[in-house]
This record gives C-alpha cells, sequence and structure tokens, in this order.
C-alpha cells in the first residue's frame, strides 16, 4: 500500500514503541559517495535519502525497537527534539514497505 512522503502524513500509527525494525527484504540500504548520502535501492529504482532519514534507516537492523533507535537519535542530537519526526519517518517507510518490524502495531 503505497503512501506519498510527506512528514504531515498523519496516519493511524502502526509501530509500537516495541517493534524492532528491519530494511525489507527487497531494499537495500547503503552510502552512496557520488551522493554523499544514503540511498535505499530496490528492484524498480531507488530513493535517496535526506540527512535524518539515513540517519534513523541506518539503525534499522533488527536489533533495536523503536524506542531506541529513537533514543539513539535522540542521545546523538541532543539539541534536537528527535521523537515526533523520527517516528513520523519510521511509520511512513514502514508503509511504503521500505521496513518490515517484528511486533508491529
Amino acid at each position: 500500500m503505497p503512501c506519498t512522503w510527506s512528514m504531515s502524513w498523519g496516519g493511524p500509527a502502526v509501530l509500537s514503541p516495541d517493534a524492532v525494525p528491519t530494511i525489507a527484504r527487497y531494499f537495500r540500504l547503503q552510502w552512496e559517495e557520488a551522493q554523499q548520502a544514503y540511498v535505499l535501492l530496490y528492484p524498480e529504482g531507488m530513493v535517496t535519502l535526506n540527512g535524518p532519514a539515513g540517519e534513523i534507516l541506518v539503525r534499522c537492523r533488527g536489533d533495536k525497537s523503536v524506542a531506541q533507535i529513537i533514543a539513539d537519535l535522540q542521545q546523538q542530537f541532543p539539541e534536537d527534539d528527535v521523537e515526533a519526526d523520527a517516528r513520523e519517518f519510521l511509520e511512513v517507510a514502514y508503509v511504503n514497505g521500505w521496513i518490515s518490524a517484528t511486533g508491529a502495531g
């Protein structure tokens, strides 16, 4: 069920704080030197991620919960309140199928 990226997506929460996200099966996250950005590769194309999106997805390795990822980001960027934006991006990534998660919903 594709969803257009929007910071005002505002859909219902689909990932609980205990959900453990990982990059979905047919996607690969990698640093693209030429673009100086993380990219998400999939069979039909590529998504170039902005800095915050890359920082979030690089933590989706299947070893941390949503709450732990947000805490890690907050520790790395203490001057910013990252929780709402990180949670919203994870929700959009999940709805778009970029990540899968155990314990979702």
